[in-house]
């Protein structure tokens, strides 16, 4: 019976599935977890922070994130051009469940033992 259930399921009609969707990739999490800490934050930043990403790669994160609803960009009319990011409500509303990734990481590194202060993840 179990069988017949898995054979017929299909996991990307799961809620699992579509929040993959929107977080997979080797940067997209860090960008919301960035985001969530230190929001608005400019492009430039935000490179900083990642250190190891081209701009082509950051660029390209962070239009898709902004595609699906989970930060938003605005752009200032000056020059030089200045544009910051930060989460979305949408956005905002996953931060519980990558903070509860945080702290399982935290938990669970060799060595690594849960700190009481947010600051500290």
């Amino acid at each position: 019976m179990i069988k017949d259930y898995i054979e017929n399921a299909n996991f990307e009609d799961t809620g699992f599935s579509y929040t993959m969707s929107l977080i997979s990739g080797k940067h997209k999490m860090v960008i919301l977890y960035c985001l969530m800490e230190y929001a608005p934050v400019r492009f430039n930043e935000m490179r900083r922070y990642l250190k190891k990403v081209t701009d082509k790669t950051l660029s390209s994160n962070l239009k898709e994130l902004e595609s699906d609803g989970l930060i938003n960009r605005k752009e200032y009319p000056q020059i030089p051009p200045k544009v910051e990011y930060s989460l979305s409500e949408k956005g905002a509303s996953l931060m519980a469940i990558l903070d509860q990734l945080c702290i399982w990481g935290l938990e669970n590194r060799p060595g690594g033992k849960l700190r009481k202060s947010n600051s500290n993840r």
